[in-house]
């Protein structure tokens, strides 16, 4: 092989010494390649839509117009949703719509709106739900297995897709086994038989939803079992470096990157984006692409900021941005569907010799050809991985012969992007003069990082809207009663880390709260519910002097030993068991409180007695951080003050529970650090 790419170097330096270009083939009088399954991004994975559901109109419409609205920007094709499944799964936690196992909603949650909003603008994108998480009562023995019980599994996965259904008339088309876990043939082919009695035989699996090329490893099963091979319809990788195996390929599978890119979205991380679109199917026959994440509508010091195709994390000010990803996603999406079809290797796909690579698709009808080029010169860890032999990419000048049933076509309009490393102006989705073909050829020039689209279709346009409000801070002060949701919603800018809050009414008398409502650990994906706890972030990581207070209160039933309110909260997603900040616990059975310098619990600050409380009842906590100390009361007495040397100077603001169950809060209010040392102050004189 590379004996062949020298050779191949060296013939090219002479034809350009004899004034040749390089000629590409487009011909489809063979047949064609693997058909086009589409382009997508995920929603969880988790709590990455958070932020998106309390945009304000109309900038809300134009976001979603962006992700999904056909010939506008991005055009998914695809949305993968997370099933939630009350555990942490990166960057927060998404509701079960069983908490339990008598418990059933589907007012829980983002993810039906967005399904909902998603097929509004397309009626035709394909929905794709995957568990991340799984509540506990799933596996009665305690274990973190969710496929013990197989039956009970895969019934708790048609009740969601049934819900879809049934409460929003949204369709479900694909459905995956457990977000990058080992994989359970029985597991695998009982759901597929659940399926079938449920009369959801449209609704086609896909698994392992494994990591790294190594986990293609399912092909050797599904080639040595026939009812695994007939149970599983598309072979999904994450990560996959875009390359597969021969196993997968020996299949006949489908094999699909059924999650990809997870890169900052920069000019740097859109190339990537550029490129894996391409060649994903040139290196590894691989014929849908979904990214992870859809959206970065989440805090921006949670793990993997900005990793989505745009990000939308100011809900509070409006503002948006329309990253490089959606434009340069939208050279594929915007002249492909479903059910086109690659051109074989060779005859329409492939590698440049001085670097990038072709893809080239037809309309099944016959009637449409799309050819998209990149020459991305950037690398990027997640863009080719392990690293494939690459030449360096450099300018080049391209010979395409079209032969088969397109030879006849005399143009082709073009759209290109052009990305600028060098302080100039990036180009994106811009439409430029048609490519003459004149007797089946055409001739382009080709710089670094572009990327081109010809196509014989005219549909393509780069949608805009207005441009969004400036970013502002999250607003001080912030109050929150909870009056203005519905009954289960989960309250706005709230970013539950480990168990699910939702909006419950008490009636009259109290009126809406927020509770906590996990009441056993869940199966869970990553190591943040060993604290055993449930925990809500919100504001900003840059906080350092505030002020918090919370009425709270322990559940009548089920009910947690005690909560918390907290500050200066520095780590979140997978790895809040190591967060850092002011956590202020107070028990109400026992009449103790403890302050401490981590969410687990092992520095100890303070600890003491609380004087009576209210133990069924509400109690309000406050506290407030300024400087080096700590100021704590309840019930407008109080309990310490501080000063602790060692804690991180900045963090989220939050509250929790300190143990699983059910508790209440409401009143929930955030000053500067200056209000709130007016209030404890006039508590003094009182």
């Amino acid at each position: 092989m590379m004996l062949m790419n020298k050779i191949h170097i060296f013939m090219h330096f002479i034809a350009v010494s004899l004034g040749y270009t390089d000629m590409y083939q487009i011909d489809d009088r063979k047949g064609f390649g693997r058909r086009f399954d589409g382009i997508g991004g995920i929603s969880g994975g988790g709590a990455t839509s958070k932020l998106l559901i309390n945009y304000p109109e109309p900038q809300r419409s134009e976001i979603l117009d962006y992700l999904f609205k056909p010939n506008f920007g991005a055009s998914l094709h695809i949305l993968k949703v997370e099933i939630g499944g009350d555990g942490q799964s990166t960057d927060g936690t998404e509701a079960s719509h069983m908490h339990n196992a008598d418990d059933e909603n589907y007012q829980r949650g983002y993810e039906w709106w967005l399904m909902v909003e998603a097929k509004k603008r397309n009626p035709d994108i394909k929905i794709y739900g995957l568990p991340w998480s799984f509540p506990g009562w799933l596996n009665p023995m305690g274990e973190r297995n969710p496929y013990r019980f197989p039956k009970l599994t895969a019934g708790y996965v048609i009740k969601w897709i049934k819900g879809a259904a049934k409460f929003y008339n949204v369709t479900v088309d694909y459905i995956g086994i457990w977000n990058e876990k080992k994989y359970d043939s029985t597991y695998i082919k009982t759901l597929r038989k659940e399926l079938d009695k449920a009369d959801l035989v449209h609704v086609k699996i896909v698994a392992p939803d494994a990591p790294h090329i190594n986990d293609w490893q399912i092909s050797a099963d599904i080639l040595k079992d026939p009812e695994l091979a007939a149970a599983v319809e598309f072979i999904g990788s994450h990560y996959p470096g875009t390359i597969t195996t021969k196993d997968g390929i020996k299949t006949g599978k489908p094999l699909w990157a059924s999650e990809d890119y997870s890169t900052f979205n920069d000019l740097v991380g859109g190339g990537c984006w550029a490129r894996i679109l391409n060649q994903n199917f040139v290196n590894g026959n691989i014929t849908a692409t979904i990214s992870w994440n859809l959206i970065a509508a989440y805090y921006d010091s949670l793990p993997y900021t900005r990793d989505g195709l745009m990000t939308a994390e100011s809900p509070w000010s409006g503002s948006y941005v329309v990253e490089s990803p959606i434009w340069l996603g939208a050279h594929t999406t915007q002249f492909t569907q479903i059910g086109w079809n690659y051109y074989r290797h060779g005859y329409g796909s492939g590698h440049f010799v001085y670097g990038g690579s072709y893809v080239s698709l037809a309309s099944p009808d016959g009637k449409h050809l799309t050819i998209i080029i990149e020459t991305m010169s950037h690398d990027h860890s997640k863009c080719i991985r392990p690293p494939l032999p690459q030449y360096n990419v450099k300018k080049q000048t391209v010979k395409f012969q079209i032969k088969g049933q397109f030879a006849g076509i005399n143009m082709l309009q073009m759209w290109k992007s052009q990305l600028r490393f060098d302080n100039m102006p990036s180009t994106f989705f811009k439409k430029l003069n048609p490519v003459k073909v004149i007797d089946g050829e055409f001739t382009l020039d080709l710089d670094i990082d572009d990327v081109i689209t010809l196509t014989t279709l005219n549909t393509g346009n780069k949608g805009s809207h207005p441009s969004p409000p400036p970013v502002k801070d999250f607003p001080l002060p912030y109050m929150e009663n909870f009056e203005k949701y519905n009954e289960h919603e989960e309250p706005y800018n709230f970013a539950q880390q480990t168990g699910s809050f939702e909006v419950i009414d008490l009636g009259e008398g109290h009126g809406k709260v927020m509770r906590q409502m996990v009441t056993q650990i869940p199966i869970y994906w990553c190591a943040a519910e060993k604290l055993n706890f449930a925990t809500n972030y919100i504001g900003s990581q840059k906080w350092s002097d505030i002020y918090v207070q919370v009425d709270a209160k322990l559940g009548d039933t089920n009910s947690t030993d005690g909560y918390f309110v907290a500050a200066r909260i520095f780590e979140g997603g997978c790895k809040l068991i190591d967060s850092t900040g002011i956590f202020f616990f107070v028990y109400p059975e026992s009449q103790r409180f403890v302050v401490t310098g981590n969410i687990a619990q092992s520095v100890i600050h303070k600890l003491g007695p609380t004087g009576k409380l209210n133990v069924k009842g509400w109690n309000t906590l406050s506290l407030l951080i300024k400087d080096g100390s700590a100021v704590g009361s309840i019930n407008d007495k109080f309990l310490f003050n501080i000063t602790v040397a060692d804690f991180k100077t900045h963090g989220f603001a939050g509250v929790g529970t300190s143990s699983w169950g059910i508790a209440d809060f409401d009143n929930f209010v955030l000053r500067n650090a200056k209000e709130g040392e007016k209030i404890m102050n006039k508590m003094k004189r009182d």
